[in-house]
């Protein structure tokens, strides 16, 4: 008998082994599951059983649209006692694991398909989402739509977010995602010299009637020589905020490009150096892309002659006709958010490189999507199949010069801005883009 027990020992050992090996190979799959739910977050898988798994939502909520179960679980194993409970227990552990990627993709970990590289939706038309219908869809023609532009834009850029303000105040330094780079990105190392600024411009936002407005539409007229003969000046007077940029004259142009200027947004070597050109009670905006520019900007608030022009890569204004109060500095976070987020250019280690500055209309055009409830464009697109074509509407530049330029990238900016006209978030008068 004691032979008999002796050698059932072994034999059961066996078994347990033959059961074990076998529950471990069925167990593989979790271990390659498990890899992909931890990376998930990281990494951008197209997760095995799962199509088409993210639709976008406003203001950056992710839904799942389709989900595919993941099928049956078999071991392949036969005759082993253990079978059934190691099978239900794989399958109990595989409906849990696809719980969880669903969790992982309601949050917007798992990146779609459906979205091209730097984040926008690849599907693009001018229809308004299932979700904005009720919000918009029954507006009378012509009315002004509150908050239309951002949540169009949250539709088809999930991280998009509103918030952001339009001008520096004096709390600029809890601005993180500013304070972390150097001009033109960010504001580090110029703290002292824009808080002396701030000091004396004492005002922080648009005038007292526009804050006031409900509802406020913008137009960013750009300087292209698209807008030239094409009499659009009356219907551009007609926003409630008009941004002009750089030197564009508004005098001997008005029936191409009006005659109200609210915001004028210049660096210094864009600013007018005739003070004549200078329109009243329009916001002088300030936009740095160096160190030198705020010492610039300093010196014509307090009215300091220019110690040199070192620095600038042309002559610079010496006098600005603009009171304290008429001054503004425009908030770095759009150049920011327009290089790295909107078109992808080089981080550069957050430094002004090749090819990695947007446009000013470009930046312009971002400001206006955090802070205006609809958003139109004049005067933007190079076409550059013209090279003889006028680059701007005021002067004899061809289109050809752009070439030459070392900062921006235009196809992959054009790239950006046609998506916003595809989708209907900004409206382009000129159709140039």
């Amino acid at each position: 008998m004691n032979t008999v027990k002796q050698q059932m020992v072994p034999c059961k050992f066996l078994r347990t082994m033959k059961v074990t090996h076998k529950l471990l190979f069925a167990l593989c799959p979790m271990l390659v599951l498990g890899f992909i739910y931890y990376s998930s977050g990281k990494l951008h898988l197209h997760i095995w059983g799962y199509k088409s798994l993210v639709a976008v939502r406003p203001a950056g909520s992710l839904k799942i649209t389709q989900a595919k179960t993941f099928p049956k679980v078999t071991t392949g194993l036969k005759g082993a006692e253990p079978h059934g409970a190691a099978n239900h227990f794989i399958r109990t552990s595989f409906q849990w694991i696809e719980s969880e990627m669903a969790n992982i993709v309601s949050k917007g970990k798992v990146v779609d398909p459906a979205f091209d590289n730097q984040g926008f939706l690849l599907t693009l038309d001018a229809k308004l989402p299932v979700e904005l219908v009720h919000q918009y869809g029954n507006l009378s023609t012509g009315a002004c739509k509150p908050g239309y532009a951002a949540a169009k834009m949250a539709a088809i850029f999930p991280k998009f977010v509103k918030p952001a303000p339009m001008f520096l105040d004096r709390s600029f330094k809890r601005l993180a995602k500013v304070n972390n780079y150097s001009p033109p990105f960010g504001l580090k190392t110029q703290e002292k010299v824009i808080d002396t600024i701030l000091t004396a411009t004492k005002t922080f936002g648009l005038s007292p009637v526009l804050e006031r407005l409900s509802c406020k539409r913008c137009i960013i007229v750009g300087n292209g020589g698209i807008l030239a003969n094409k009499s659009l000046g009356s219907r551009i007077d007609e926003y409630d905020i008009v941004v002009r940029l750089n030197q564009a004259p508004v005098k001997g142009y008005t029936r191409d490009v009006g005659t109200k200027t609210t915001m004028r947004i210049t660096y210094p070597e864009g600013a007018f150096q005739n003070k004549s050109h200078y329109e009243k009670d329009s916001l002088f905006v300030f936009m740095a892309f160096k160190p030198v520019d705020f010492k610039w900007l300093r010196n014509m608030i307090f009215r300091e002659k220019l110690k040199g022009t070192e620095g600038f890569w042309k002559s610079v204004a010496q006098n600005v006709p603009k009171d304290p109060s008429e001054i503004r500095i425009l908030n770095p976070y759009f150049i920011q958010e327009a290089a790295f987020q909107f078109i992808g250019l080089p981080l550069n280690n957050g430094l002004m490189g090749k090819g990695n500055i947007p446009t000013l209309g470009t930046v312009a055009i971002t400001m206006a999507l955090h802070n205006c409830d609809e958003v139109a464009v004049a005067g933007f697109g190079y076409d550059m199949n013209t090279p003889h074509a006028p680059l701007h509407y005021y002067e004899t530049v061809k289109m050809s010069a752009i070439k030459e330029s070392w900062t921006h990238n235009i196809s992959k900016e054009k790239e950006f801005l046609q998506k916003l006209v595809k989708a209907n978030i900004i409206t382009d008068l000129t159709k140039g883009i």
